[in-house]
């Protein structure tokens, strides 16, 4: 049965309100509380808002939350990595080169069409397109991600990333050698002004965004780094290193694929054949969304990845 929601305004100034839900709907994503409002979910005295409309202390709004749609995707017998299965969520180790969710043109071979074939549910908070869908990676991207298997879990989580509560830990290859060796990178990111499939950093406009990395080993031109994220914005770690002058290894739309450049041939010929981004998401701690306790889980650098930092230590 549909769930209705009344709140009332608080506090001081003009809020846009796809804003002020997403601080006042514990849980719900950004891409669900945008999708209640252009469905017309959300109403001021009888009448539906656009996600920019601005509020005024003492207004009541209404927001009715509906059932969830059955999804329509098709389950596919992928095999997955699964780190730690609960009833309340899944953790599991993404491979590089799978798409998290279907999008425009992908119906098939995502980490969804996986998962709606295994046992035990999935959320559907995230929308049809997305059951279970906390968080994302890029698709060359691999490592940890949290999957809920009901509601009350994937509010649960979601409210824990959306206040910073989750740790993020990702390894990655780049190119040179940051100074100094560890670091705190704050840049406000946003949609590039030109290409709006890329981020950049956006002085004006953009939205805060905080990342700390660590310099493990030197490789040759190369640096392997520790990365914490305070933030979660799209593309986060790529853009900040590129704006520090060390792109991820691998990484054509941010600048990391400049092979040629390389001397050794056996490494230029190692980096070249790697064929993606040198990112891994390493380790998540979070908090049990019925419990909780505190967890913390971690996944092994992928072979091709391991082999790679391999050669490189090599280095003539």
């Amino acid at each position: 049965m549909a769930r209705r929601v009344d709140l009332l305004v608080e506090g001081n100034g003009s809020p846009r309100l796809d804003r002020y839900l997403m601080f006042h709907l514990p849980g719900e994503s950004r891409t669900s509380v945008q999708r209640l409002i252009l469905d017309g979910h959300v109403h001021r005295e009888g009448k539906a808002l656009k996600p920019s409309s601005r509020l005024h202390p003492g207004e009541r709004l209404v927001v009715v939350i509906p059932d969830p749609c059955p999804s329509h995707l098709a389950p596919e017998s992928i095999p997955l990595g699964i780190i730690h299965r609960d009833p309340a969520f899944l953790v599991v180790s993404k491979p590089a080169g799978m798409v998290v969710h279907p999008g425009a043109g992908r119906r098939s071979g995502t980490l969804v069409n996986a998962l709606l074939a295994l046992e035990g549910g999935l959320s559907h908070v995230g929308g049809e397109e997305r059951p279970g869908i906390v968080h994302r990676l890029d698709r060359e991207t691999s490592g940890l991600l949290v999957v809920a298997r009901n509601d009350l879990a994937h509010r649960n989580l979601a409210d824990q990333f959306a206040h910073r509560q989750v740790t993020k830990v990702y390894c990655t290859l780049v190119w040179g050698k940051p100074v100094p060796s560890r670091g705190r990178i704050e840049a406000p990111l946003g949609r590039h002004p030109v290409t709006r499939t890329r981020m950049a950093v956006r002085a004006v406009g953009g939205r805060a965004a905080i990342s700390e990395y660590e310099c493990l080993e030197s490789l040759g031109p190369f640096s392997f780094l520790r990365v914490r994220i305070l933030t979660g914005r799209t593309h986060q770690i790529r853009v900040h290193l590129k704006h520090r002058g060390h792109p991820v290894v691998g990484d054509s739309e941010y600048g990391g694929a400049r092979y040629t450049t390389l001397r050794w041939e056996a490494g230029r010929e190692a980096v070249e054949a790697f064929g993606r981004l040198a990112l891994h998401a390493r380790r998540l701690e979070f908090r049990h969304p019925v419990t909780g306790d505190a967890l913390r889980f971690e996944a092994p650098l992928p072979a091709d990845f391991a082999q790679l930092l391999a050669l490189l230590r090599k280095w003539p």
